[in-house]
């Protein structure tokens, strides 16, 4: 069931960084991918397993392409739900799903405060999010996360992942902007050790400025 936002309706306080700019987030993930956008939501599809069958949590989908994308593979026996701070993403991941006939749950809601009960999903996902998160937030989230997965259940998160290179770091930096580039993946470790995960991976990704971190939900005590 889809739950449409209002433009005029607030999203919930987070102290993370919300975009409000859902009409022309679309155009800019595409600038910013040369057009290669689905090739990456494929590749984290991928990376995460998605299988027919799966109950599925996009955590902060934005305007709902990685979810909607999510859908086709879950099949008619899984289901898949996007969550986003943002009323104004959220109306257009309805509008975007409504279109394609397809029958996804977009709400509002927060990493912090996931809006379902323990052990819901077999596998959540997080695309270009966590780092709008500041430091403590990503451990609040983390451990929401583990909340919500069935035991055995997994997590995987892609996002900007700072280059080596110093002269490259500079060029990403102007382009992307310095907060793009102040949130390192391979710091998520221990984070994802504190919540409770196992089999904790972070890797680099066939894109030089994306890295993937996964893990697996333990058996609740």
């Amino acid at each position: 069931m889809m739950r449409p936002a209002q433009g005029s309706q607030r999203g919930p306080e987070t102290r993370g960084r919300t975009i409000h700019w859902a009409r022309f987030y679309d155009a800019a993930v595409g600038l910013l991918f040369l057009g290669k956008e689905q090739m990456v939501r494929e590749m984290t599809l991928d990376l995460a397993g998605v299988k027919q069958g799966d109950k599925v949590l996009d955590v902060g989908c934005g305007t709902g392409s990685l979810t909607i994308a999510a859908s086709s593979r879950v099949g008619p026996d899984g289901e898949v739900h996007g969550i986003d701070a943002a009323p104004e993403m959220v109306e257009v991941a309805c509008h975007k799903a409504a279109r394609a006939g397809l029958d996804v749950d977009f709400r509002m809601g927060l990493i912090e405060d996931i809006p379902f009960p323990d052990e819901t999903f077999d596998l959540v996902l997080s695309s270009l999010m966590l780092h709008h998160l500041p430091h403590d937030l990503k451990g609040e989230g983390l451990a929401e996360i583990y909340r919500v997965l069935k035991p055995g259940g997994h997590f995987l998160a892609v996002d900007f992942e700072p280059p080596a290179s110093p002269w490259f770091r500079r060029l990403t930096t102007w382009f992307l902007g310095q907060g793009m580039l102040q949130s390192s993946l391979q710091a998520l470790g221990a984070m994802m050790d504190e919540a409770g995960f196992a089999e904790v991976e972070v890797g680099a990704t066939q894109y030089r400025l994306l890295a993937y971190l996964r893990g697996r939900a333990g058996r609740k005590p």
